[in-house]
């Protein structure tokens, strides 16, 4: 199965093996994504290693609301997560500079 075919729950199971430690290796945010119908789950990201806890609450540098379907189009690349922002299909509050750097991680 393909990265971009993966649900929310195989989607963030299999992240922290996915991460590039050379591309996230300076890199210190914690991320939730609260996907509506699937879960929660808080992204540890701090010095080139990735730590997800899932049913996670509590406090993060960025928080990223949708739904699962929004989620699912985004991580297969066929929905723009600027241009489901842009609708408001995805929600997003906290530290902007620490979701743009999220990219590293993706």
């Amino acid at each position: 199965m393909a990265v971009n075919d993966l649900d929310p729950h195989e989607f963030f199971a299999s992240l922290p093996d996915r991460a590039d430690p050379e591309r996230i290796h300076d890199l210190n945010h914690t991320y939730l994504f609260d996907i509506t119908g699937s879960g929660k789950w808080l992204v540890e990201v701090r010095d080139g290693t990735v730590n997800v806890t899932g049913d996670a609450t509590g406090p993060a540098d960025v928080t990223f609301k949708m739904t699962k379907e929004t989620f699912e189009r985004i991580q297969a690349r066929k929905q723009n997560p600027m241009v489901a922002y842009m609708k408001g299909k995805l929600k997003v509050s906290g530290d902007i500079r620490a979701a743009m750097a999220l990219q590293a991680i993706l």
